[in-house]
């Protein structure tokens, strides 16, 4: 993993991918991004509860008969005894013609937000370093969001307490604006993967993170893998 650890330290310091900051104003809020918007109550490790304001919009490339990927999506909340407001971000990525992550927990350590999100879709998991385990993490730190090794993350934050699989499409079916953390909680349930029902802090097997996704490199704003011949070449020369 020392390629995941070299990019990791370069992503932190990225600031075009993610606009990520603090606002004080709620006419700064959730609503502008348009697609869907909702309130979602998070069950913080300490038992306590804070409201999060989520939307989503879709677009870009997709299949035929399915809905476009993630292209816009926001969370908002306020941090507990103040009155400051935390904004997290996530905006379309050209190479990979979505956004880049699945937010699966929101939470407040010691007066710190944290943030863990999973890589959405393979693309996204090969730009984001290949983490293993397969989380993306963020630490609020004065008034931006920086990544952090997944080491730094309390021990205390274990639980994902986010709807994480289409999280859009679930609101719809349950058919409210507010969702319950009893309902997070229900949804989170059914997860088949251990990774996303618990935040695992030891690596996954080799054959489990290759089933996940291949390895693939951005080569000339293109993604390719070992089974393409330019793939091939590049893993080739790593090899050598």
């Amino acid at each position: 993993m020392k390629n995941g650890q070299s990019l990791l330290k370069a992503f932190s310091t990225i600031g075009l991918i993610l606009t990520l900051g603090v606002s004080m104003s709620a006419d700064a809020g959730l609503f502008g991004l348009g697609g869907t918007s909702w309130k979602e109550e998070v069950l913080l490790h300490d038992g306590s509860k804070i409201v999060v304001e989520r939307s989503v919009e879709r677009g870009g490339r997709h299949e035929i008969g399915q809905k476009p990927a993630f292209k816009e999506q926001r969370l908002i909340f306020t941090l507990p005894g103040t009155s400051q407001e935390v904004i997290w971000e996530d905006h379309y990525s050209e190479d990979m013609g979505s956004a880049n992550f699945l937010p699966m927990l929101v939470e407040i350590f010691n007066g710190t937000a944290y943030l863990v999100a999973s890589p959405m879709g393979c693309l996204s998991y090969n730009k984001w370093g290949r983490p293993n385990p397969p989380y993306v993490i963020f630490k609020h730190q004065g008034k931006e969001w920086q990544r952090i090794p997944l080491q730094e993350l309390p021990a205390e934050i274990k639980t994902p307490n986010l709807i994480f699989s289409m999280p859009d499409i679930e609101v719809e079916k349950i058919g409210k604006s507010f969702i319950t953390a009893e309902m997070v909680k229900q949804l989170i349930k059914g997860y088949r993967q251990p990774e996303y029902k618990t935040i695992l802090r030891e690596p996954l097997t080799k054959e489990r993170i290759d089933q996940m996704c291949e390895v693939r490199v951005l080569y000339k704003g293109t993604w390719v893998g070992p089974g393409d011949s330019i793939g091939k070449r590049m893993m080739d020369n790593k090899t050598k």
